[in-house]
């Protein structure tokens, strides 16, 4: 079931669910607020849940709304992608075999069969772009796992809307956004590090903070870095 609970100039969704524990987003584009109670708790304790955080949502809200977002793409000739922070032409080639991408002589060439439409050329290239992740988490896995103590049972890599990562700690479970393939390096690694660290703290309490402090001391600065950096164009439907 879901109810609207109106927070002075905020409206926040509430859905009532089989969970333990109260949770809050604030999804982008324009920042719609929604949070998910358990079954067993009334509507005046989750208003005073949101109450309290209603701070925490503005700055959420503003920072969505700052955010530079990335141009539709068409996957045309010599349009611009990214791959790991740097820009590459496009170079669409059409072939009667199956789709692929690679990078060559500064291009990231892309390969469909003739005819393709833009929703199939921009699949082979969401493809590329996880398998690009794929290929660079044994390197990262064998410098982090040894110095956290940790090891996450199961990896996915796939297209997320709000996050550029997740941890379910008690599955030992770990998810990637692709769209990190486009970003800096580096902010693959510090989103890794990060969801790593969730194996030790699931929450982000001080000890979370610590522990990041400790194995990662310039996180903070990769983070504001990978948050400033143009985010992915989408449709977004909730």
């Amino acid at each position: 079931m879901t109810t609207t609970l109106q927070l002075g100039d905020i409206v926040a969704d509430v859905v009532m669910k089989d969970i333990k524990n109260v949770h809050l987003s604030v999804y982008p584009p324009s920042g719609r607020v929604r949070i998910s109670a358990p079954t067993r708790m009334n509507m005046s304790t989750v208003r005073v849940f949101a109450i309290s955080k209603l701070d925490w949502i503005r700055a959420q809200q503003k920072k969505l709304r700052d955010q530079e977002r990335e141009t539709p793409r068409e996957y045309v000739d010599r349009e611009s992608h990214f791959l790991w922070g740097r820009r590459y032409l496009l170079s669409v080639v059409e072939r009667d075999e199956r789709p692929s991408v690679a990078l060559k002589h500064g291009s990231i060439v892309l390969k469909v069969r003739p005819g393709a439409e833009r929703d199939a050329k921009e699949a082979t290239v969401g493809l590329w772009y996880r398998d690009v992740i794929r290929r660079a988490l044994p390197e990262l896995l064998a410098r982090w796992t040894p110095v956290l103590g940790v090891n996450a049972e199961h990896f996915f890599i796939q297209q997320m809307k709000t996050k550029w990562g997740s941890c379910n700690p008690r599955a030992g479970r770990v998810r990637l956004n692709t769209e990190l393939a486009k970003k800096p390096k580096e902010c693959l690694e510090y989103v890794l590090v990060h969801e790593l660290v969730h194996l030790l703290e699931p929450t982000h309490n001080a000890r979370f903070i610590a522990l990041m402090d400790q194995f990662m001391p310039d996180w903070e600065v990769v983070r504001d870095r990978l948050n400033r950096l143009p985010v992915r164009h989408a449709d977004w439907r909730y």
